[in-house]
């Protein structure tokens, strides 16, 4: 989350009258992240999140706004989109769409137990099964076609070592969806973004409970293995080599399986879906480092955490998924 462009809190005010959450009270930019404009938005009815959208479009907003509200009334913790007098859930501020969503009560844990990361995975995988009749299509824009528009823009920048990783990473992807395995993978509405900070725990550190899960706006239908790998590659690492954590990994692996199980093509594909877990990220850190957008508070990535996480996925075996029970 970011704050790019501004909103005071006579524009709240006036935007408050589209909706029925009462008086504004408070009124305070998110400075965290590198996406969004949003803004912790209380009235005399609640504690929302104001979400102004910077880069996607108003056409495209739908599939995630609906996501959630779908999610929210199967009981999966994610926020509400709140809904206008005219029937709505979208609107626009200073010309960019925007919505207002509930604030789920907790705080993001930075370095996740076990408990953390199985409570994690079984919701993942609970939100997986909870959209499977979820209408709207939209896929992962930040997938495989964005990796390819994206890597020429990024690669003048990287040295020899860092340009032919690129390449290769890159090479191996578009190989892995052309010959059927990609396809063989269930797949469908998945939250894709998945990190630490866009889960929320209430309880405490040795007991805790979900509280739920935010920031779906890089949210798309894409493979569910696809999911897992982009979480469990931030959830159970140690920061600072990237090497997997056993017992959370295995906490996290395991708790989502009791839920949904892993298919056999998912145990196959599972190596390389990990490597394009850590390519998107790293692609998208280097473009957002390199070219970043103009903002009033913008605090990008270091690209090089995922360039290691991607080489060490790419030299050491994979950790296996959990077996079926017999």
């Amino acid at each position: 989350m970011a704050v790019f462009t501004s909103v005071s809190e006579d524009d709240a005010r006036l935007l408050l009258q589209r909706y029925n959450l009462g008086d504004l009270v408070t009124l305070r930019g998110i400075t965290a992240g590198i996406e969004n404009t949003n803004y912790f938005l209380d009235t005399t009815q609640g504690a929302y999140v104001l979400t102004l959208f910077e880069v996607l479009t108003a056409a495209q907003l739908p599939f995630y706004i609906e996501l959630m509200h779908h999610l929210a009334a199967r009981g999966v913790p994610v926020p509400q989109p709140q809904t206008l007098r005219d029937g709505t859930r979208l609107t626009e501020l200073h010309g960019k769409p925007a919505a207002i969503v509930t604030r789920l009560k907790g705080g993001y844990e930075p370095e996740p137990g076990p408990a953390h990361c199985a409570l994690a995975g079984a919701t993942l995988a609970q939100a997986h099964l909870a959209a499977q009749d979820f209408t709207l299509q939209q896929p992962n824009l930040r997938g495989l076609p964005w990796w390819r528009e994206t890597a020429p823009k990024v690669l003048p920048f990287l040295d020899a070592e860092q340009a032919a990783l690129l390449r290769h990473s890159l090479r191996e992807q578009v190989d892995f969806a052309a010959d059927g395995r990609l396809a063989a993978l269930p797949a469908g509405p998945a939250h894709c973004d998945l990190f630490r900070d866009n889960v929320l725990f209430d309880g405490t550190f040795d007991s805790p409970h979900m509280g739920g899960f935010i920031d779906f706006y890089f949210a798309g239908c894409d493979t569910w293995l696809f999911d897992v790998a982009v979480s469990v590659n931030d959830w159970c690492i140690q920061r600072q080599t990237g090497a997997f954590v056993r017992r959370r990994l295995q906490a996290w692996l395991q708790a989502y399986h009791a839920v949904r199980p892993f298919t056999p093509a998912e145990y196959a594909a599972w190596p390389v879906v990990l490597r394009a877990a850590a390519l998107r990220f790293w692609v998208s850190r280097l473009y957002d480092f390199y070219l970043p957008r103009p903002a009033q508070t913008l605090k990008p990535h270091d690209p090089r955490h995922f360039q290691r996480i991607l080489q060490l996925r790419s030299t050491q075996a994979a950790p296996a998924l959990p077996q079926a029970s017999a």
